[in-house]
């Protein structure tokens, strides 16, 4: 039987610390996943759904985007992924029973454990002007509030339609072609968040903001880099891949400031050897500081061009560099030497905090490899100087020609499930001319070209008065969001907040003067529409593109798809009775609603790639998407070749008597879901206010093991206070903390953001430590 969920928040007081783990996966991890499945499913509801799990005839989980073959284990999902799974198939409800019970201002009391505790929404609810308490509303009701809403705008830049990367391509497609129908790009997403650096500094050098490798790739790499990722936590299934690649003989670099329990040994639950024996996975632990990722790839670019000037080679090759690649296809290379000249190896050793001797030991590991990947993901891509870090990722690769030939590339992992195919269906707020121009043609209006907010830009707007409208399309905006305080506040001042989502979250909290929220179906649920059962389709992080079907009953008859939530208001917005109003989307919207092979016809008209769509997810596996660098060298640049970049070295320089935070997850979370009370790998259990030191700056601030202090965070003259934390000495570089999100998130400044991209540097937020006062 399923359990009741919890009836308080986290009780902090009970927190304990435990020696950190130095394996990964293995008999607790199945252990841990089939009792959150009972607690969340019930035994029979569990087997029914985990077998379903990334299966060819079933879904897509939802907890990640790794990839798989075509062949499938019959159980092809990780404990994470259970986790995710077991949330959204919860037995528990809540219903409008529970709204009556609770008001918003008792409910913003509760954290976010409890929140996601109480189960599945079951029924659109509104929130009124001046009201306490959510009530309920017809569909109808709903979709002419928002309707008039959007319709009394003064310019269509007052609405803000924000993407959460689980949404599927259909809805996404949808989603874009509603928004630019109103026109207005303003479509921020969870990827300005994490890994819009990565896709800025990849479409500037190698002309597309997407990996270049395949899991075939990486399985027979001769040298892999898995820089600022904890894939035992994050995506525990790239650990299988790696756990390949050590048997085909690969070295494995970790360039993290904690070590992570997955990346040191893999107990692979799926057979009996794995779960015995174990891998040891990561021949070489670099211990970095938290920022100083650039500096080591400057440091490595050096170190061949130092070998190559010895007259030394390295495999395949006749000298160090591949000058044929070289020459063939690239430009910029002067400009790099020029700027690495001036990099010294002090300053190299002074940003990693490694050493002269390390810094060298992972050099001739390049020079010994004849395909090199670079795996990174939230650790590179969360700092001021995230872009120029990933440009001089880049330029290393390219000294060998590691881009475009088998087993050797960029590999940006990302998170969630299907963020890669929403950016690929147009969720951006600068998409380019020629994607505009195909959208018109195929739905004869004219679509916006000025470019729209992100979503630090969007926060700006709102906090500003500019902004009357937000949806979010999943997600949990103002948890996602840096500077909690001033995110609450620019929702505050909207007219109407929509919130399509699964669970109960703070977004439905932090509100603008009314609100909604619309229960949507989840990815394990039937989607039945008029012409029958419906499938949508994802793009993991390798660009295949694949159907996912739900097999649960919906949690509540009076779930809405994404898709028809959509097409739904732009029937609304976009007809008077039965004409289609001026410079608007020529769409039939109802019919694509009734019929989401209505809108893969469009997604091919509108999208390379995509020929015979429908067709090919039936194929098992569905179909890689085009990557030109990857599959002929072809660069998408304004040369016609791949970029070398010079940059200057930058990295964090923390002043005396502080500390530079990175956020991040624990074991038991997703983003901002949070499964459980643990950190098992971390040695954290029940409870998630802690900050992890350095033991030797926990004695030199005047503290001790154990302390509770308040994190105050510093930026141009003003502090953000995340208050009672408890101390943990741990193993991490000088001068650098930890600790979760999103209750650091506080922390973070709006204004403090990567150069390019614009993502937060949630990696790199100087902090003191203050006394927290007595309870």
């Amino acid at each position: 039987m399923a359990t009741k969920a919890p009836e308080g928040n986290i009780d902090e007081s009970k927190l304990t610390v435990t020696k950190p783990k130095t394996k990964a996966v293995g008999i607790p991890a199945v252990a841990n996943a089939l009792k959150i499945s009972l607690e969340q499913m019930g035994p029979v509801r569990s087997v029914q759904t985990l077998l379903a799990v990334n299966q060819l005839d079933g879904f897509d989980c939802m907890g990640c985007a790794w990839p798989e073959h075509e062949k499938r284990n019959a159980a092809e999902f990780c404990e994470n992924g259970a986790k995710a799974v077991a949330e959204e198939a919860t037995r528990r409800r809540v219903t409008p029973e529970f709204f009556a019970k609770y008001s918003v201002e008792e409910l913003k009391t509760r954290d976010d454990y409890w929140l996601g505790q109480q189960g599945r929404l079951t029924h659109p609810m509104v929130l009124e002007e001046g009201a306490t308490h959510y009530t309920p509303i017809s569909w109808d009701d709903a979709y002419e509030l928002m309707a008039a809403e959007l319709k009394g705008m003064a310019s269509p830049d007052e609405a803000v339609f924000y993407t959460s990367g689980r949404t599927s391509n259909e809805a996404a497609f949808v989603y874009q072609l509603l928004v630019r129908g109103i026109g207005t790009n303003n479509l921020p997403d969870c990827s300005n968040m994490c890994h819009e650096s990565s896709g800025s500094a990849l479409v500037e050098t190698i002309g597309i903001g997407k990996g270049s490798v395949s899991l075939t790739d990486l399985e027979t790499a001769s040298l892999i880099f898995v820089a600022g990722q904890n894939p035992g936590t994050n995506h525990p299934r790239m650990l299988s891949a790696l756990e390949k690649a050590k048997k085909n003989g690969a070295v494995i670099v970790s360039v993290n400031p904690l070590p992570e329990a997955g990346l040191l040994h893999f107990e692979n639950p799926q057979h009996v050897a794995g779960m015995v024996v174990g891998t040891q996975l990561t021949d070489d632990f670099l211990q970095i500081r938290a920022g100083g990722d650039q500096a080591l790839f400057q440091g490595l670019g050096k170190y061949l061009l130092e070998a190559e000037a010895a007259g030394r080679n390295s495999p395949g090759l006749e000298t160090v560099l591949d000058h044929a690649f070289i020459n063939d296809h690239t430009v910029g290379i002067d400009d790099y030497l020029r700027f690495l000249e001036k990099v010294e190896w002090d300053d190299i050793v002074e940003a990693t905090g490694l050493t002269l001797e390390q810094l060298h030991a992972t050099g001739e590991r390049l020079l010994a490899s004849d395909s090199t990947i670079v795996c990174w993901a939230m650790g590179l891509t969360q700092h001021k100087h995230s872009v120029p870090t990933l440009r001089d990722v880049v330029n290393v690769l390219l000294l060998q020609g590691n881009i475009g030939k088998p087993g050797a590339g960029v590999c940006p992992v990302r998170g969630h499930s299907n963020v890669q195919g929403d950016r690929t269906m147009g969720i951006f707020e600068k998409m380019p001319e020629a994607f505009h121009d195909r959208l018109d043609q195929e739905f004869g209006f004219r679509s916006p070209r000025e470019h729209g907010y992100d979503t630090v830009a969007a926060i700006r707007a709102m906090r500003d008065g500019k902004v009357r409208f937000f949806m979010g399309m999943g997600g949990n905006f103002v948890r996602a969001a840096p500077d909690s305080e001033v995110t609450e506040q620019a929702l505050a001042n909207t007219r109407l907040t929509v919130q399509i989502s699964t669970k109960l979250n703070h977004s439905h909290l932090s509100t603008g003067r009314r609100a909604l929220i619309l229960p949507t179906l989840g990815r394990t649920e039937k989607d039945t529409q008029r012409t029958g059962d419906q499938r949508v389709t994802v793009e993991d992080s390798m660009s295949a593109v694949h159907a996912s079907r739900g097999r649960l009953k919906p949690a509540s008859e009076h779930l809405h798809s994404e898709v028809a939530i959509v097409c739904n208001l732009a029937d609304k917005l976009f007809t008077d009775g039965h004409h289609r109003l001026p410079n608007t989307p020529k769409a039939s919207w109802l019919a694509m609603r009734d019929d989401y092979t209505l809108i893969r016809k469009h997604i091919e008209a509108v999208f390379d790639g995509f020929e015979d769509f429908e067709a090919r997810i039936q194929h098992p596996g569905g179909f890689v998407l085009p990557h030109p660098p990857r599959d002929a060298r072809m660069f998408n640049t304004a040369s016609g070749k791949a970029h070398f970049t010079g940059n200057a070295l930058e990295y964090i320089k923390v002043p005396p008597g502080r500390l530079v935070l990175q956020t991040l997850r624990s074991h038991d979370q997703y983003n901002t879901t949070i499964y459980g009370k643990d950190d098992r790998y971390r040695g954290i259990h029940g409870g998630r206010r802690v900050v992890l030191i350095n033991a030797d700056d926990v004695n030199e601030l005047g503290f001790a093991d154990g302390d509770m202090v308040n994190l105050v965070s510093e930026f141009q003259g003003t502090d953000r206070v995340a208050e009672n934390f408890r101390i943990v000495s741990y193993s991490t570089p000088k001068g650098c903390a930890a600790a979760y999100y999103p209750k650091t998130n506080v922390l973070v400044p709006l204004d403090s953001v990567a150069d390019t991209s614009g993502t937060p540097t949630s990696k790199s937020v100087i902090i003191r430590l203050e006394r927290a006062a007595s309870p």
